[in-house]
């Protein structure tokens, strides 16, 4: 009995265990913050910098390095992203929501490093970094 127990013991806590592992991988998004630093791993191509944008905010104004892949045409997109599968991408948009839909795309399709621009592009412009336009 006491072997009977002990065993639906191990498995219970491996099962909460397991859900919590899964649990965690879906909700921790990793984020990096706006510095130089993310645009030299951009210009050297160590990281790709999505900006999720509409083409019309791209042009107004996007960090140096950065294509633009609206969010609602990520998926169009996916076979010039599989090369950067287990690299690197940092996603943003103007405050956030478009940003995280992206990612959450993305993480789906098992890219490994999907990463979070804090503070977007409102955070990256109040920081007084560099802005390209077009």
């Amino acid at each position: 009995m006491r072997i009977v127990f002990a065993s639906f013991l191990v498995i219970i806590g491996v099962t909460l265990f397991m859900t919590l592992q899964c649990t965690a991988k879906a909700t921790s998004q990793a984020s990096v913050a706006a510095s130089p630093y993310l645009i030299e791993r951009v210009a050297n191509n160590d990281w790709l910098l999505i900006d999720v944008r509409s083409p019309q905010e791209f042009a107004d104004g996007h960090i140096p390095g950065a294509v633009n892949i609206p969010h609602e045409n990520i998926n169009d997109y996916l076979s010039e992203l599989e090369g950067h599968k287990n690299k690197p991408i940092i996603i943003y948009c103007r405050s956030g929501r478009r940003a995280k839909l992206a990612m959450k795309v993305l993480e789906e399709l098992d890219f490994s490093e999907v990463m979070h621009l804090e503070g977007d592009m409102l955070g990256w412009s109040a920081a007084g970094m560099t802005v390209d336009r077009m």
